[in-house]
């Protein structure tokens, strides 16, 4: 594992402007997993979309209204969810919040 990082401690990384008007930060990540934080303001929305990638969500801070596969929930700090690869999926911040996303495999495009 030479090379590769494996710890993130608190307030690492620079905040980057997703292009629907939220933020994220790559915390960590290698080749086959990555653990991605997501900043939203209140009412900031991520809009529906999907990926082949598998995603596993925590709400670290909010409260969100999560969109999977048409499926509407609401979700709180503490809850989590998983996003199969290729599923349409979205969220809308009821608060203002934060979401800690892994993918497998890694997000190259976030690594831009």
């Amino acid at each position: 594992m030479t090379g590769t990082k494996i710890f993130s401690h608190a307030g690492e990384g620079a905040w980057t402007p997703t292009p629907d008007g939220n933020r994220r930060r790559v915390l960590l990540h290698t080749d086959e997993l990555m653990m991605v934080e997501f900043g939203f303001d209140k009412g900031g929305v991520g809009a529906l979309h999907s990926h082949p990638h598998v995603q596993a969500s925590y709400v670290a801070e909010g409260r969100f209204e999560v969109t999977i596969d048409g499926r509407t929930e609401i979700l709180e700090t503490g809850s989590s969810l998983i996003v199969p690869s290729n599923l349409v999926h979205g969220v809308r911040a009821l608060q203002a919040g934060r979401l800690v996303d892994s993918f497998t495999p890694h997000r190259a495009d976030f690594l831009d």
